[in-house]
């Protein structure tokens, strides 16, 4: 099928193994897969925004090649006190890591495209570009750029950057971010609390014409706790994903299933920010053959299909 088709992405939040998302990418690619509109939540909402910015999949090849994921590690002074420092940082700063290195590091990678605000990614005052986020304040599900206008701030005019960094702020991980609005504030946290894999976001037909790709990771439902993990951080990051899970956004249907691009995650857990370049090899390989599988899949259901048609 050499023709251009069109799709809108939505990609799951699963931290490290975004890797895996690319490595699909780079082969929907080749197949003349292009993309009209994006969402995401956490490391979903990164990819999401790189090709909203028009970043190919080889150029993220690219960077993925140059990143030392530990520098996303970044800590403040609490964090370096011997012992409990870690501690200390939960108790007063909400989080282990401050989460600033990661968001200077899109931002600076955004506006090498010259895009910086949901302004840049939109087209007749819509913005192409959704990331998913939670206010844990006022208890509900942020959709930026959209839910902005809630909070009195120009949707438009909001830095991408900021809104990425709110969606991938793992609780407890790193720190919240407090979003200032008019005379108030609210602690705004990853969106996988809420809604982890907003498939159905662009299902509106008045408003998006284009039929949707989702990218998910597979056994991402296994929890850590039951694989043996049982540190205060793995505990913590089930009683996220557990919330994630429960939502009514996270139940798939058969239709849902159809059009969803199951990668596997080689093991990897979505905070091993240690990866070893050749696991990082190997989780991107693996995203390539799920999205090879799926679409070889994909074209056979469309021939029967035809060839009903005809027959009948």
């Amino acid at each position: 099928m050499d023709t251009i088709q069109r799709y809108n992405a939505v990609f799951e939040g699963g931290g490290i193994r975004g890797i895996g998302i690319i490595g699909a990418l780079k082969f929907l690619h080749k197949c003349n897969i292009e993309w009209e509109n994006f969402a995401g939540t956490s490391v979903g909402s990164i990819i999401a925004a790189l090709l909203a910015a028009n970043y190919t999949p080889q150029e993220m090849q690219d960077i993925l090649s140059e990143i030392n994921y530990l520098d996303f590690l970044d800590t403040e002074n609490l964090h370096r006190v011997p012992l409990i420092g870690k501690h200390l940082s939960v108790l007063k700063e909400k989080g282990i890591y401050s989460g600033e290195y990661f968001e200077n590091w899109i931002k600076e990678l955004l506006m090498k495209k010259e895009i910086v605000t949901f302004e840049d990614v939109s087209y007749n005052g819509i913005s192409k570009l959704k990331i998913m986020a939670t206010d844990i304040t006022l208890k509900r599900k942020l959709l930026l750029p959209d839910d902005l206008i809630y909070y009195g701030i120009d949707p438009m005019k909001f830095e991408i950057a900021k809104a990425i960094r709110m969606s991938i702020s793992i609780p407890f991980y790193f720190k919240p971010v407090k979003f200032q609005y008019s005379n108030n504030f609210s602690y705004i946290v990853d969106g996988a609390v809420c809604c982890n894999y907003p498939l159905r976001i662009f299902d509106d037909k008045n408003k998006y014409s284009q039929p949707t790709l989702g990218f998910k990771f597979m056994n991402s439902d296994l929890s850590l706790t039951s694989q043996g993990k049982t540190d205060a951080m793995s505990f913590l990051m089930d009683i996220t994903s557990t919330m994630a899970t429960v939502s009514h956004d996270q139940i798939l249907t058969k239709e849902d299933e159809e059009r969803t691009i199951f990668i596997p995650t080689n093991g990897v857990d979505a905070t091993d920010f240690n990866i070893s370049k050749q696991k990082s090899i190997d989780l991107f390989k693996v995203g390539y053959k799920a999205a090879s599988l799926f679409w070889s899949n994909t074209i056979e259901n469309e021939v029967t299909d035809e060839n009903t048609t005809t027959a009948s």
